[in-house]
C-alpha cells in the first residue's frame, strides 16, 4: 500500500509537530472547555499570545527582517524575535530566506511554497516534505551580520518552548493551580500555535488562489480583506507582491492593517524609523495599467466579433473613450514618476476618481450582440 510513498522525503520532526499540535488543539481543547469552562484569564491569555505572536511574524519576521521595510530599535527587534520564536515557524533567518526566495521566484521553481504545485502544497505540504532541491540560505547575508538574529537562530526552539509554552503554563498555574496551568498550556499554548500557523499558511495558499489583483496580474498573489482581518493586514497580498518594500500592505485608508498602524505608532515613539513608502503616483500607475489590461481584453473580445452592427460600433466607441481617459491619466502619472514630481492633492483626487469610474464601467461593461 505504501510501496511508492516517499518516506525518505518526509520532514519527520516538522510533520510530527504540526500533526500532533493540530490533534491536541481540536481534541483536547474542547474536552478541557467542556469540563472546566472558560474565564476571562484564559481567554485574555489566548488573545494576547495570538496577537503578540502573529504580529511578531507580520511586523518582525516579515516587514522588518525579510523586506527591510523600516528600521527598529533593539527592544522591538528583541520582542519580535522572542514572540516570533513562540509561533514555531522556524527562526527569523530561515523564515526570511524562504520568503525572499518566494518573492524572487513566485509561481516558479525556486519558490518554496509555489502555488502552481497545488493549494495543499503551498499551504502546508512544503513543510511536511523536504523540498527538492532544498533552497539555499544564500540571500540573508545582511541578517547574518545581526547578532540578535543569529542568537535567535541558534536557540529558536528553546526560546519558542519557554516563551510560547512554559511561560503561559506557569502563569496559568499562578492563576488557578493545575487546572489553570492545563488550560493555559492548551489555549494560549497549543491552540494558539495552530491558529497562528494556519493563518500564516493561508497567506501562502488562499491569498494565491482567491481574491482580486488590482496592482499586478502577472503573478498569483491576490488581495483578500478577509485574510487581512485574520493576519493583521497581511491579506493585501497583491499589493505586497507589487511593492514588497513598502511598510504598508493595506495602503488604502479604509483597509485593515494593524501591522502598518503599529509600525507607524512605534515610529512616533522613536522605536522605528526609515519607514519605506511607495509614492502614490506609482501605486495609481500600477492600478491604471491593470485597468488598461482589462480594457484591452474587453476590446479584443469586441473586435473579434465578425458581424457588424450598431451595438458593436457603440461598444467600440465606449471602450475607445475609456482608453482615452486611462491614457491621459497614465501619461500624467508616468511623467510625474519619471521626474520624481509629487502631484497636487487635487490632481491625485481627480485621477483616482477617473480611474474608479472607468473601473466601475468596465466591470459592468458586458455588451450582448444579437
Amino acid at each position: 500500500m505504501f510501496n511508492n510513498f516517499p518516506f525518505h522525503r518526509v520532514n519527520w520532526k516538522t510533520s510530527i509537530f504540526l500533526i500532533l499540535t493540530f490533534i491536541v488543539a481540536v481534541v483536547a481543547t474542547p474536552i478541557y472547555i467542556y469540563h472546566y469552562g472558560l474565564d476571562w484569564f484564559q481567554v485574555g491569555m489566548f488573545f494576547f499570545y495570538t496577537v503578540a505572536t502573529i504580529m511578531s511574524i507580520t511586523l518582525g519576521y516579515h516587514r522588518l527582517f525579510s523586506h527591510l521595510a523600516f528600521k527598529a530599535k533593539w527592544p522591538v527587534r528583541l520582542a519580535t524575535l522572542l514572540f516570533g520564536a513562540a509561533a514555531f515557524e522556524n527562526s527569523c533567518l530561515s523564515w526570511a530566506s524562504d520568503h525572499r526566495h518566494h518573492h524572487k521566484h513566485t509561481d516558479h521553481d525556486g519558490d518554496p511554497y509555489d502555488i502552481s504545485r497545488g493549494f495543499f502544497y503551498a499551504h502546508i505540504g512544503w513543510l511536511l516534505f523536504k523540498l527538492d532541491p532544498m533552497p539555499l540560505m544564500n540571500n540573508v547575508g545582511d541578517l547574518r551580520k545581526d547578532k540578535m538574529v543569529m542568537w535567535q537562530h541558534k536557540w529558536v526552539h528553546l526560546i519558542g518552548a519557554v516563551v510560547g509554552l512554559v511561560v503561559p503554563t506557569l502563569l496559568g498555574y499562578w492563576y488557578k493551580g493545575a487546572e489553570g496551568a492545563l488550560g493555559a498550556f492548551l489555549l494560549a499554548g497549543i491552540l494558539r500555535i495552530v491558529v497562528v500557523q494556519h493563518c500564516t499558511f493561508f497567506i501562502n495558499s488562499l491569498c494565491h488562489t482567491i481574491g482580486s489583483r488590482p496592482y499586478n496580474s502577472g503573478n498569483s498573489a491576490r488581495d483578500s480583506a478577509i485574510m487581512a482581518f485574520f493576519t493583521c493586514g497581511e491579506g493585501y497580498h497583491n499589493y505586497h507582491h507589487a511593492f514588497q518594500h513598502d511598510y504598508r500592505n493595506g495602503v488604502k485608508p479604509w483597509q485593515f492593517d494593524p501591522t502598518k498602524w503599529m509600525i507607524w505608532f512605534l515610529s512616533k515613539l522613536g522605536l522605528a524609523s526609515n519607514l519605506r513608502r511607495v509614492p502614490q503616483e506609482k501605486i495609481l500607475l500600477a492600478e491604471m495599467r491593470e485597468a488598461q489590461r482589462l480594457l484591452e481584453q474587453q476590446r479584443m473580445g469586441v473586435i473579434k466579433r465578425e458581424e457588424s452592427c450598431p451595438l458593436r460600433q457603440r461598444a467600440e466607441e465606449a471602450l475607445e473613450g475609456f482608453s482615452a481617459t486611462l491614457t491621459n491619466c497614465c501619461s500624467q502619472l508616468e511623467e510625474a514618476v519619471a521626474n520624481k514630481v509629487t502631484l497636487s492633492k487635487a490632481a491625485m483626487v481627480k485621477i483616482q476618481s477617473e480611474i474608479r469610474q472607468v473601473s466601475r464601467k468596465l466591470g459592468k461593461f458586458k455588451p450582448s450582440f444579437s
